[in-house]
């Protein structure tokens, strides 16, 4: 004989180890499996059923009970109902064919007097009901909407969610039903009702305007529950029945999108619900965030857009987590519409940047990257740069971070100066994981900015100088700006000029002009350290053999000599093949050509980067029409070429031929110079 549900669980609970648990669980279903063949009405199949429904909890297979929960339905006895219908949500689901059986017993419970029946019928339908079921059972549902018993409304409702879920082409069946629902004062009615309203708006939109006629009637309620007293059946801290409001101010923002009138009707109470809730608790915070979603939504005045990002200002100096994040997610949705609102609390966002969750950082970072104009870019990226020399760890971060700033300083920078210095400050902070592009930044807006020349090697020895550990990022930028621009170290005008700049810097030491010995001995430090890398040391080798032409001494030439001849047997291949070609190079007794050779590095255009995309969508139209204009282009190009062919001698033509090979595309005007230029005299 079998053992109760008590027994069974305290048997399972007493099981040391799964082995004897799946004795104790295989034994109990062979007794339930037995009970079940047994034709003779003991009474106790829901009771075996019940087991079966722990036993499906704990992960077994239990589906040789799906039978016998259909006869515990078809039950005339309550209790048996109540298991047989628990079990058919537990052990079957809408996909099964057994389910059809099914269908009968729930019309005919549908209609039963008890209404805890009718409930249980219900909630199985709003559970698993399949298409096939909500379609034939539809009509009894709607006809439970006119009940009036507020507990047989209030699950109508629920199962009809379900319905038009699975059956969306009924949901015009069910408007009339759903908006009878919001003209009675019970609580439970009113938030099934609402909750019904929402899921056919959210499946249907164009269902608006037929409820849109109801804004009155749901800020009445509203305002009701604004005003009323205490009352203990629906207080939650101190807020009457804060779950409604939520709701209804839900539904108002899904019918006030897109309609002024609608917008303008419950414009008033959610300026009262914003002010007069209480946001010391939880639930005031939920109701103020669905105030603040519904009025970014509508087409709210100005006012009630500032109350709202107020209250989003507020929500970013609480003590939880959750509420920080809601506010940064909610504000950067809404940046572009009133970025000038938001402009107010900026502060508080920066602050942001320092909070220990990763993810609110990150919501900070994007959030303030929007707000970055050309009149605070100044101020904002001070902050950022700060706050990325006091933060430690979270490389990832931190590299998110350094980006962001590179590509606002590009987009908003106010002077060359003030660029350059932030590109540097990036390098000397966070020079491990700063992306290779800052630096090369850095060179692009010193190769065109001759002025920021002496200041660029100045602040980058100095830094090179003072850095116990510098990073390889320093050292590679710091030892190629020394190779181009090494004369500005070690004469008065490139000091004065870089100590003219420096006055923007007011934390920088004044700069002091440098010996040919210092640099030299400062390469020779920085090379013979053992974390020095072969990349660095490359970069080494070429700073070296610029700095030969740029002091002229005859005590550093052999010093610079001795140091790149050192590397002639190295046991790396690129170090060594360099160090033979430099040390041939210094050996040249033509000096023309030797400083020709060694001259500084011309500086391209602009910085070609893949990995930053910067063409917006109108850039697209744009490069379609370059395509068009290329095409033309090349038509033109093959033209001209036909008719110099004949006037151009035999190397004119050999150069001719060379170019039939894909090259770059140039502009008509270039063609035309190019063409003059190869006609014979």
């Amino acid at each position: 004989m079998s053992i109760k549900l008590r027994e069974l669980i305290r048997n399972v609970r007493a099981c040391k180890s799964s082995a004897e648990e799946r004795k104790v669980i295989f034994k109990e279903c062979a007794l339930i499996r037995t009970s079940f063949k047994e034709k003779v009405d003991t009474g106790l199949r829901h009771r075996n059923v019940a087991k079966l429904l722990y036993i499906h909890m704990l992960g077994y297979p239990t589906h040789f009970g799906q039978m016998e929960s259909l006869k515990l339905i078809a039950s005339p006895k309550f209790i048996e109902k109540r298991i047989g219908y628990l079990a058919l949500m537990l052990l079957l689901d809408e996909t099964q064919e057994v389910l059809m059986l099914v269908t009968n017993c729930l019309k005919n419970d549908l209609k039963h007097k008890n209404p805890y029946i009718v409930g249980l019928a219900l909630c199985s339908m709003g559970n698993i009901s399949s298409a096939d079921i909500a379609r034939d059972l539809s009509n009894e549902v709607i006809r439970l909407f006119r009940s009036g018993n507020p507990y047989i409304k209030k699950k109508a409702a629920l199962c009809a969610i379900r319905i038009v879920r699975k059956v969306p082409e009924m949901i015009s069946d069910f408007i009339e039903p759903a908006s009878s629902l919001l003209s009675t004062k019970q609580h439970c009615v009113l938030v099934s009702g609402i909750a019904l309203i929402i899921e056919m708006l959210q499946l249907k939109k164009k269902t608006a305007s037929k409820f849109r006629k109801l804004v009155p009637q749901l800020v009445r309620h509203l305002k009701n529950l604004l005003l009323a007293g205490y009352v203990s059946e629906f207080d939650v801290v101190g807020i009457t029945d804060p779950f409604l409001q939520c709701k209804i101010i839900e539904l108002l923002r899904l019918l006030g999108t897109g309609s002024s009138r609608a917008s303008e009707e419950m414009s008033d109470i959610l300026a009262q619900v914003s002010i007069n809730t209480e946001p010391s608790k939880n639930p005031g915070n939920a109701i103020l965030y669905e105030c603040v979603q519904t009025i970014m939504a509508i087409d709210a005045e100005d006012g009630l857009r500032h109350l709202a990002i107020n209250i989003l200002g507020r929500f970013l100096l609480h003590r939880d987590n959750n509420i920080r994040y809601v506010a940064l997610n909610t504000l950067c949705g809404v940046i572009h519409t009133d970025t000038s609102s938001i402009q107010r609390h900026k502060n508080h966002i920066v602050d942001c940047l320092k909070d220990p969750d990763v993810s609110i950082r990150r919501r900070a970072l994007d959030l303030i990257y929007a707000l970055v104009t050309k009149n605070n870019v100044s101020g904002l990226v001070r902050e950022l740069v700060n706050y990325l020399s006091v933060t430690s760890g979270d490389e990832e971060f931190k590299r998110m971070l350094t980006d962001k700033i590179v590509l606002v300083t590009e987009k908003f920078t106010p002077s060359k100066l003030w660029h350059l210095n932030t590109l540097l400050s990036l390098v000397e902070i966070a020079g491990e994981v700063t992306r290779e592009s800052v630096a090369a930044n850095a060179v692009l807006v010193v190769g065109h900015n001759a002025t920021l020349q002496p200041y660029a090697v100045h602040r980058m020895y100095s830094s090179l100088k003072k850095q116990v550990v510098p990073s390889e990022a320093l050292r590679r930028l710091a030892i190629f700006l020394i190779g181009e621009y090494g004369n500005h170290l070690v004469s008065a005008e490139g000091t004065a000029s870089a100590n003219k700049n420096r006055n923007s810097e007011s934390k920088q030491e004044k700069f002091v002009q440098k010996t040919p010995e210092e640099v030299i001995g400062t390469i020779k430090y920085i090379i013979s350290r053992p974390t020095c890398t072969p990349k660095v040391k490359a970069y080494v080798l070429n700073a070296l053999v610029k700095l030969s032409t740029r002091f002229s001494g005859a005590s550093e030439q052999e010093l610079i000599a001795g140091l790149i001849k050192k590397y002639t047997s190295s046991m790396s291949v690129e170090l060594q093949q360099r160090s033979c070609e430099y040390t041939r190079l210094l050996e040249l007794g033509n000096e023309a050509v030797k400083s020709k050779i060694v001259s500084t590095m011309p500086t391209p255009e602009k910085l070609i980067r893949q990995t930053e995309k910067k063409v917006g969508e109108d850039d697209d139209d744009d490069d379609d029409d370059d395509d068009d204009e290329d095409e033309d282009e090349d038509e033109d190009e093959d033209e001209d070429e036909d008719s110099e062919e004949e006037e151009q001698d035999t190397r004119s033509k050999r150069k001719h031929r060379s170019t039939k090979k894909p090259a770059k595309k140039t502009t008509p005007k270039i063609e035309q110079k190019a063409a003059a230029a190869a006609k014979p005299a």
